[in-house]
């Protein structure tokens, strides 16, 4: 049976350990992006091999495209592209959630902190819900565009392998969510949002 909010509050069987206001988002996430681990190496190998991939690339057509179709493929992959993926990435942190069974699913902006999230509001995330609504982006995409690369010609693959590195960067803040669950492994985490007060809450099960 599902997790409640009130169930949560059982101080016998969990314990709140962390609160996470939305408009301390971007501090959260820097600063757990900070925190080593071999999870962030990872995602920091990941996002320098998405790199190295395009500058091969890039040095690649350099010899046989004119710099304005490679400026023009450079601005689609680093600016259009991960501009038109914003939807799709956010619909695929909400898919998970409502195979889940989450009902009452937001999508929300903060333009000061430019950040997207998407919240189920009062919804009790077990660990693996939580993991997999915060990795399903970035395999999916990440994915998606490594095939793209090697099936399409020419200069696509320029323009598409910017796009990898930049959607790759614009995962940090799962990242930084997943390193929270990394670091804290030997605990079993439920996640609930307050959409409303816009607040995060993060509790452990209590052994």
């Amino acid at each position: 049976m599902a997790l409640t909010p009130e169930d949560l509050d059982d101080q016998n069987r969990f314990r709140l350990f962390l609160t996470i206001p939305y408009v301390g988002l971007i501090e959260f996430v820097f600063k757990y992006l900070r925190k080593r681990s071999s999870l962030l190496y990872f995602f920091w190998f990941l996002c320098l091999l998405f790199f190295c991939i395009s500058v091969i690339i890039r040095i690649r057509v350099a010899a046989i495209f004119p710099i304005g179709h490679i400026i023009l493929h450079s601005i689609t992959g680093l600016v259009i592209l991960p501009l038109i993926c914003i939807p799709f990435h956010e619909l695929l942190h909400v898919i998970p959630y409502y195979l889940s069974g989450a009902k009452n699913i937001r999508i929300g902006m903060d333009l000061k902190q430019y950040l997207f999230y998407v919240s189920a509001h009062r919804y009790v995330a077990s660990p693996v819900e939580f993991r997999l609504v915060a990795w399903m982006p970035f395999f999916i995409i990440s994915s998606g565009t490594m095939l793209l690369i090697i099936l399409l010609p020419g200069i696509w693959k320029w323009s598409l392998s910017c796009f990898l590195f930049a959607h790759a960067t614009m995962c940090a803040g799962d990242f930084a969510l997943l390193n929270l669950y990394y670091l804290n492994r030997n605990k079993k985490i439920y996640t609930w949002d307050d959409v409303d007060k816009k607040e995060a809450y993060f509790y452990e099960e209590v052994k």
